[in-house]
């Protein structure tokens, strides 16, 4: 989560030739959401989210990415389930095309919508993305590979001294929300946040990020 919604780095790991392998192994997958091949991008904030559905979805031809920094909120930032299911999986799930409402971090209050198209495989990116609530409808979890430490010091660098009390916030809740919901068990995909590197995950082993 980045108050800001900007990508992690300022120079982001090059994913190389494996990022056009995952895109046509995830082309390849069985829908998940109706038509849809669900696939969400998860990891702690900080740690590449953004930017590397940003790489996947180009390697997609233009796949949708849903960012959930929008669907989140100052008082809720983990509250969004309902709104995903409301506004954009249960669409998708009938074969139409969704939209979902936008918050405004400054404005602290939802201001206009995105759209959704019912494309082949559409991205869920944020933190907790892969949360148990959400699995049923995806088709693969992947998750960034940075720890927790090192993902909030790149995110306070991006983000400047000003945002240091969002972020103290931000680390509490999303510590809660992994000790009781982790993502990373149920990646089938890795993605080092650091080097980039594309690797597959072991669905089921422990979480070893708190």
């Amino acid at each position: 989560m980045a108050a800001s919604g900007t990508p992690a780095s300022a120079v982001p790991p090059e994913y190389g030739p494996a990022l056009g392998a995952l895109a046509a192994e995830l082309r390849a997958l069985p829908p998940s959401c109706g038509p849809v091949r669900l696939v969400a991008v998860d990891g702690h904030a900080g740690s590449g989210k953004t930017t590397f559905a940003g790489r996947l979805s180009a390697a997609l031809d233009g796949a949708p990415v849903v960012h959930l920094d929008d669907l989140a909120t100052h008082a809720e930032p983990f509250g969004w389930t309902e709104r995903l299911r409301e506004q954009v999986l249960e669409p998708l799930a009938a074969g139409r095309g969704a939209a979902y409402r936008v918050y405004d971090w400054t404005l602290r209050r939802f201001d206009g919508t995105a759209p959704v198209p019912a494309a082949p495989v559409v991205l869920v990116e944020g933190v907790g993305a892969g949360r148990r609530a959400v699995r049923p409808w995806l088709a693969r979890v992947i998750w960034m590979e940075l720890d927790a430490g090192a993902a909030r010091l790149r995110g306070e660098r991006r983000d400047g001294p000003e945002l240091a009390d969002f972020w103290a916030d931000w680390a509490r809740a999303e510590s809660a929300h992994f000790a009781a919901d982790p993502s990373r068990p149920h990646a089938a995909t890795r993605v080092d946040g650091v080097t980039g590197r594309i690797t597959p995950g072991t669905v089921g082993e422990p979480s070893t990020s708190p």
